[in-house]
């Protein structure tokens, strides 16, 4: 489900969800509790299976990538083709997001795959607790709970070795016998779609202010090569 519809369906009931952009921020989150507590459901800002049954009682429920609950892997669909700078100088709205995470970042010539996934975690779920190391992406493998690979799932990968302590983290998108397909920052220095090797699967982790996921596979046909370094 697209956010600008929850916005347009809280406006609809009276709730102030902020600009209708599609963006999931924290007057859209204030609404969405705002809206539970009337309905006598659990405030927690999260559109899960009862307040999208609520909000939309004729909607069915949904699966896969395009479930509403997932509002941090669509903040990171949104931001598709964001690019670091080539050459001096660094993408200011990549500065923006270490610096709304209170993380220290001179340039986006360090490696920005766990910011990325820092920025769309703590723009979308306000009570969420993120990694003491934001930047570190096997960090990541402690973040929240475990869960299976399932979408929106943060993935965490090794990268040059398993034992280098060099890694890749991203946001499950799909899968085919021999790969995961990922959402991720930094992947040819920008945020895209990227196939990394199952035999580098670390860990796939859930936040845990969202309700546990069943988890579920999503088959995509694959045609791109496999990722090998996306430092």
């Amino acid at each position: 489900m697209k956010i600008i519809r929850i916005q347009k369906a809280l406006i609809g009931l009276g709730f102030k969800p902020g600009p209708l952009d599609g963006i999931w921020g924290r007057q859209t989150i204030a609404a969405v509790r705002a809206f539970q507590t009337k309905m006598g459901l659990e405030p927690d800002g999260i559109v899960g299976p009862l307040t999208l049954a609520a909000l939309f009682p004729d909607q069915p429920a949904e699966f896969g990538l395009e479930q509403a609950d997932i509002v941090w892997f669509k903040e990171a669909r949104r931001l598709l083709g964001t690019r670091e700078n080539p050459g001096a100088g660094s993408n200011p709205d990549i500065l923006d997001w270490a610096t709304d995470v209170d993380v220290m970042y001179k340039s986006d010539d360090i490696p920005w795959c766990g910011l990325f996934v820092g920025h769309c975690i703590a723009s979308t779920l306000d009570r969420e607790a993120l990694p003491t190391n934001v930047l570190g992406a096997r960090a990541w493998a402690r973040f929240g709970i475990k869960t299976q690979p399932t979408p929106g799932a943060v993935m965490v990968f090794w990268r040059k070795s398993l034992q280098s302590g060099l890694g890749h983290v991203g946001f499950y998108a799909g899968e085919d016998t021999e790969a995961y397909r990922i959402l991720g920052g930094n992947q040819s220095d920008s945020v895209s779609l990227a196939w990394v090797s199952k035999d580098r699967f670390v860990a796939a982790r859930w936040p845990v202010t969202v309700a546990a996921p069943v988890p579920n596979s999503v088959t995509v046909g694959r045609t791109d090569s496999l990722s090998w370094n996306e430092a």
